[in-house]
């Protein structure tokens, strides 16, 4: 494979230098990738087994909160079941729901029969006899609610016992609102009622007669000690005559009447009252007097109590797969698991471990990079090298060449012709100039590459170093346009000079014969500009970006014909830049090139 990734880089007319760095990469990137590999494996068999010990030991703990559990059923059933045993029902109803163990409980005898919540017990209170059928007449039939009213006080106090006394002091209150007289039912039921002697009074259905006057005394506006007292006696469980279905009603209505009141019980007399309450576990007593019922928030308030680990209870058929580890919860819950839950708990450590790796690798990279360009700077100063030895061989060599065959050919001629011999001294001295010219260039080059060329930097006028340039100029295809009051440049006069000459040079070389080159300077922001304008053959587009590189040359023929070796321009734009300007060419093919040179302007006055 490196094999062939090399012949593809070696074919004729790519970079040949590439396959190094190419060999680099897979020598980096191949082993880093295995590296990367082999650490995320690692890193997954550390996690896996990791998990799989921590889990073993939340098993473990789990089943110890399953114990617990379990011990504390135990004992909160017993601590039910004394107070079952140790009070009549309703207020072991009370007892058990106060305790905070159970959301309600259901209280049974010892045969196994609900006692608690109990219905109404039919209370009989005797022969009602003539008075009480005259006083419905009086009420039902002539609707003289007041002559009624009075006919039940004077039963009330004939009565010969409590429930028919309180039975008629209802029927009293009930005629007086009909009569209209509220005021007079609301003193009777406050003074009246608040005997201790009416405290277990019942009606034939065996509800407390007392309470359901107060609900309707409170119905007519009384005032809220009435509503204090009804609370009372809904919250005596004592009292064995009220039962739970009136107990329900009455805390409903006088929430309804007075909403701020609070009662610790009702939602627990309202969950015993279902017949088949869902989302709620039974746990029976040994002895089954108590039957504990708890929602499922109460077990898992019961399990917070118990452990302050990160536990919670799924109820039966919810998803569990999710959870880290799981266990059956206990007998008393069937189908019910404890869970722990903590996401993934060893992948902190892990993605440390990863990113600690991708930073090295990273790391790695850079280095790569770093290593890449080094040795593509190597290798291109070697090609360059290579060029340069190439360039300088042959491009001395042609010089050399025509001056031996000339010198050889006056050597050899026995009678010299005058114009002949001046004819060949005068090659002789152009070839030699060229060979001055290609010397110079290679000096001026191996300089600036060495950072060794040194500029005596000056005010000077920009007509003297024009002047200089186009004295070195042979022939009169120059035409300048330099106005005089140009402003100074802080330069060095000869390297600006042979920066000049070389334009100059290229743009007489690739113009055809006859065209004009001009020479313009110009001031404009504060900088000169000198353009070398042609009407040569002209440069493409893409290679305008590439003439400035060393020993680049766009039409070799031509630099073949005329001479050169590709430093021109790499020169001229050394020079520039060693003097704060800029250089650029704009140029069209078949239509000619502008080079434009741009140097900072010194800060003194203009050319005199």
């Amino acid at each position: 494979m490196i094999r062939s990734i090399t012949r593809a880089f070696s074919r004729p007319g790519q970079n040949s230098e590439l396959w190094p760095v190419v060999l680099l990469l897979f020598a980096v990137v191949v082993p880093a990738v295995c590296l990367v590999w082999f650490m995320n494996a690692a890193m997954e068999n550390e996690r896996l087994a990791g998990r799989q010990k921590l889990a073993d030991s939340y098993r473990a703990q789990l089943y110890s909160i399953q114990t617990q559990l379990e011990r504390h059923w135990e004992e909160r059933l017993d601590e039910l079941e004394k107070l079952a045993r140790a009070m009549p029902p309703a207020a072991a109803f009370a007892k058990c729901v106060q305790s905070g163990f159970s959301d309600s409980v259901l209280i049974a005898n010892e045969q196994g029969d609900i006692v608690y919540p109990n219905s109404p017990s039919p209370v009989a209170a005797g022969e009602a006899g003539p008075k009480w059928v005259e006083a419905n007449h009086s009420e039902y039939i002539r609707k003289d609610f007041s002559g009624a009213a009075s006919l039940y006080r004077a039963l009330a106090k004939d009565a010969a016992n409590m429930h028919l006394a309180a039975r008629a002091l209802q029927a009293e209150a009930r005629c007086l609102v009909r009569a209209g007289q509220k005021e007079e039912a609301i003193r009777l039921v406050k003074h009246i009622f608040a005997q201790e002697q009416y405290h277990n009074a019942a009606d034939p259905q065996g509800r407390l007669i007392a309470a359901n006057v107060e609900l309707m005394a409170l119905e007519l506006g009384a005032d809220d000690a009435i509503a204090q007292r009804l609370k009372q006696r809904l919250m005596d469980y004592g009292n064995p005559v009220l039962a739970a279905p009136q107990r329900r009603f009455l805390m409903k209505e006088l929430r309804r009447l007075r909403p701020k009141t609070e009662f610790a019980t009702l939602a627990a007399e309202e969950l015993a009252a279902q017949s088949s309450p869902t989302n709620v576990w039974q746990f029976t007593t040994a002895s089954r007097r108590v039957v504990a019922l708890l929602r499922f928030d109460t077990l898992q308030s019961h399990l917070r109590a118990i452990t302050g680990a990160p536990v919670s209870l799924v109820p039966p058929g919810a998803d569990h797969d999710a959870a880290f580890v799981s266990v059956p919860a206990g007998a008393r819950l069937p189908g019910v698991r404890l869970v722990i839950r903590l996401g993934n708990p060893i992948e902190r450590p892990t993605h440390i471990y990863l990113w600690t790796g991708m930073l090295v690798l990273a790391a790695m990279g850079v280095l790569t990079l770093f290593a890449v360009r080094l040795l593509r700077r190597q290798a291109a100063l070697a090609r360059m090298k290579n060029d340069l030895v190439a360039t300088v061989s042959h491009e001395l060599k042609t010089p050399l060449s025509s001056i031996r065959v000339l010198v050889d050919t006056l050597l050899a001629t026995e009678k010299l012709n005058e114009g002949t011999a001046r004819e060949y001294l005068q090659l002789i001295a152009r070839e030699n100039e060229r060979l001055s010219r290609l010397i110079q260039h290679f000096l001026a080059f191996s300089r600036m590459e060495r950072n060794k060329q040194s500029f005596h930097v000056k005010p000077l006028a920009v007509r003297s170093i024009i002047d200089a340039a186009v004295e070195a100029m042979p022939g009169g295809r120059l035409e300048l346009q330099v106005p005089s009051d140009l402003p100074r440049v802080m330069v060095d006069a000869d390297a600006v000079a042979t920066a000049l000459i070389n334009l100059l040079d290229n743009a007489c070389k690739y113009s055809e014969a006859g065209q004009p080159v001009i020479l313009r300077a110009e001031a404009m922001n504060g900088s000169v500009l000198l353009s070398v304008q042609d009407h040569g053959i002209g440069i493409a587009a893409r290679e305008t970006k590439k003439i400035f590189d060393p020993f680049y040359q766009v039409d070799q023929r031509l630099s073949r014909k005329d001479g050169g070796c590709g430093l021109g321009l790499s020169i001229v734009q050394s020079i520039v830049h060693a003097h704060h300007g800029r250089v650029s060419v704009e140029s069209q093919p078949g239509r000619g090139s502008t080079f434009t040179i741009s140097l900072p302007a010194a800060k003194e006055s203009v050319d005199g």
